[in-house]
């Protein structure tokens, strides 16, 4: 037999064969010495035997079946050597439940009595694989060797419990405590965290402190993670100041648990600070506080620190990387977006679940539909988020029977809609002209999918009936509502009211909505224009005119553009831009090219003909142009950038507010329909 060389050598000294288990790296350098320890009674010692099993226990399963045979030739194999490997499986990142159910059935085969060792380890196992109905066997068994009382025992079925979402278990196991520890209370506060009943989490904690029992670290990461789910800044700053003040150690989990809550409780600036002193840092770090600023749409500093991450060599991660998505997303930041798809491909990182729905969503609000249809399509698992994601970047496309069909297909796969779904799907019949479809689907929402209609169902219906002019219909719809009408249906029956050039509704509708939402600026906007384009400028002035007196705030036009990776952002008469002189010299240049008098132009210097502008110049000439603006594009603006995608021969994407708009040849994808 060949011996490798740091495997035992004919001539190695048989005591000294126990120590070399220590530096053992591979399976066949393991039986070589186990055969010569088997080989000698005297070195056959519990210890040494389970210092094997814990070997073979973690590696891989072909392993694990060698320890149950080494067990079964075993003469008195004793309780240590069990618990040993039930130790060993526990650690383990796999699911091996069935397998550790095998050795405990060989175990009491042996007559061997399970102790306060066996069961938490055993749990702990059950727990990572959430297996429940092993874990309540294992209960009913440890109640019949009479160790549930066992504060061990009892912690660790706890956690079984909680990870499972079974909180009535929790609290009965918590209540039967005759004396509860502090890891008791943190148990069941995390339980009650785990299962989304953040309210009753920090309740136990207050209790917790009556009894004087003092939190650590463990407790604080808990409770923490329940006032992040309730949104309690003012309880989480009491928290930090009691972590302060009982000198708890501010390790890198109770950083990561208040850079969360204080991200998720609106206070970013917090969080950023928190972050920045955090002497160890891991990736669930990163991961907060990008996370963080995506839900507070700090979207170009989520992707500043993504940038410093890469720079430090901290490797991302798939929740990382569903952050970074979601900015490019935001941010119509396609270079970047398609860079971290390349990086998910090259690190074998699947793009299903969570991941996929990110590239989805991102190709979609990039305006690559096509390339959402692909990653769509190559996805394995797709559960109804996938679907909503795809049927509303469909949508904002104006490919609403393509949305409609895969509405289709998705209730033919068995995956039921949800409610975001039919915000979607009703979006596209409206984008689409599609009334009575849309009105077949809105009904199919209770009847069909049982499903209760909300606000935002009856204000895209409103929207339907008032793209295709039927102003009466939405009339009567908003007076049939089970809630009262908001800003947005308001909203919606207005901006009909300006595209149908119907004055006196329109007036109507502007008092409704301004008593609704008195800052509403769209409400003034709308009407002024809708004054003006009924040759009643004076009017028009008057709505300005109260605006101004009622100190109603204009939401700026702004624009963004991506080039080489860089985002660049464009308001109205923008004049900071390092290249601004450039961008208004090319401005003049297709307004005298397209005959515009610059004197009667109101929208000259709307953001997204800057951005168009800048893209022109600083793009080679087939490049596609893709702006992101956050207001509606108005009338002058799209008619600029069709002659503009003509007279240069650019494709030009714009999403704005509501939907795609997509250029080419001095022609736009909507049809004059938005």
């Amino acid at each position: 037999m060949a011996f490798s060389p740091s495997a035992p050598s004919p001539s190695t000294p048989p005591l000294q064969l126990p120590h070399k288990l220590d530096t053992i790296r591979s399976m066949d350098e393991l039986k070589q010495i186990q055969a010569a320890i088997l080989k000698t009674p005297s070195l056959q010692s519990p210890p040494v035997l389970a210092k094997i099993l814990s070997f073979c226990a973690l590696s891989s399963s072909p392993h694990i079946a060698h320890a149950r045979s080494l067990l079964a030739h075993i003469d008195n194999p004793s309780l240590l050597m069990y618990n040993t490997v039930f130790h060993s499986l526990s650690r383990s990142n796999r699911s091996l439940v069935s397998i550790s159910i095998m050795f405990y059935e060989d175990m009491l085969e042996k007559d061997l009595r399970p102790d306060s060792f066996t069961f938490p380890y055993l749990l702990k196992l059950f727990a990572n694989s959430q297996a429940l109905q092993a874990g309540e066997a294992l209960h009913a068994h440890a109640i019949k060797m009479g160790l549930d009382a066992n504060v061990f025992v009892r912690n660790n079925l706890m956690s079984l419990y909680a990870v499972c979402g079974e909180v009535r278990s929790i609290q009965k196991l918590f209540d039967g405590f005759p004396e509860k520890d502090l890891v008791s209370w943190t148990t069941l506060i995390s339980g009650y965290t785990k299962a989304g009943l953040a309210k009753k989490a920090v309740k136990v904690f207050e209790e917790m402190m009556s009894e004087n029992l003092r939190a650590d670290g463990v407790t604080m990461v808990a409770v923490l993670s329940a006032c992040a789910e309730l949104g309690d800044l003012e309880l989480g700053r009491n928290l930090h100041r009691y972590i302060g003040a009982r000198k708890i150690d501010m390790d890198v989990f109770v950083g990561n648990a208040l850079v969360d809550m204080y991200s998720k409780c609106g206070d970013v600036d917090s969080a950023y600070q928190l972050f920045n002193e955090m002497p160890v840092r891991n990736v669930v770090s990163w991961n907060s506080i990008i996370s963080g600023l995506v839900n507070n749409k700090e979207f170009k500093q989520a992707l500043e620190l993504f940038r410093q991450m890469q720079r430090q060599g901290i490797e991302p991660d798939a929740f990382t990387l569903v952050g970074v998505l979601n900015s490019c997303a935001s941010l119509g930041a396609l270079e970047l977006g398609q860079w971290v798809h390349a990086y998910i491909n090259r690190n074998g990182i699947e793009a299903d679940g969570i991941t996929g729905n990110a590239l989805v969503d991102m190709y979609s609000k990039c305006g690559r539909i096509d390339r959402a249809m692909e990653v769509f399509g190559g996805m394995a698992h797709k559960d109804v988020y996938t679907y909503t994601s795809m049927i509303v970047g469909l949508a904002m496309h104006g490919r609403g029977e393509e949305a409609l069909e895969l509405f289709a297909a998705m209730s033919s796969a068995g995956v039921k809609p949800n409610e975001v779904t039919f915000v979607g799907v009703l979006s596209a019949c409206s984008h689409a002209g599609l009334v009575d479809v849309g009105l077949r689907h809105f009904e199919s929402m209770s009847a069909v999918y049982g499903l209760v209609p909300q606000i935002e169902h009856y204000g895209c219906v409103v929207d339907m009936f008032g793209r295709a002019g039927r102003l009466d219909k939405a009339q009567d719809l908003i007076s049939s509502m089970p809630m009262e009408p908001d800003a947005f249906v308001w909203g919606s029956l207005l901006g009909a009211c300006r595209n149908h050039g119907d004055v006196a509704l329109g007036e109507t509708v502007a008092k409704q909505l301004l008593d609704v939402e008195p800052q509403e600026e769209g409400a003034y906007v709308l009407m002024s224009n809708l004054y003006t384009a009924g040759n009643r400028r004076s009017d028009g002035l008057r709505m300005r005119k109260a605006m101004r007196a009622n100190k109603v705030r204009k939401t700026p036009g702004c624009s963004l553009i991506e080039i080489d990776g860089v985002i660049h952002e464009f308001r109205k008469g923008e004049e900071l831009h390092p290249q601004a002189k450039e961008v208004y010299a090319m401005v003049d240049e297709f307004a005298h090219r397209l005959n515009i008098d610059s004197s009667q132009d109101e929208a000259r210097h709307h953001s997204e003909r800057l951005a168009m502008a800048f893209g022109l110049i600083g793009t080679r000439p087939d490049t596609p142009l893709r702006i992101v603006k956050n207001l509606r594009v108005c009338h002058d603006c799209h008619s600029v950038i069709k002659y503009v995608s003509r007279l240069y021969n650019r494709e030009i994407v714009l999403r704005d507010r509501y939907r795609f708009h997509r250029f080419k040849n001095g022609w736009c994808s909507c049809n004059e329909f938005w």
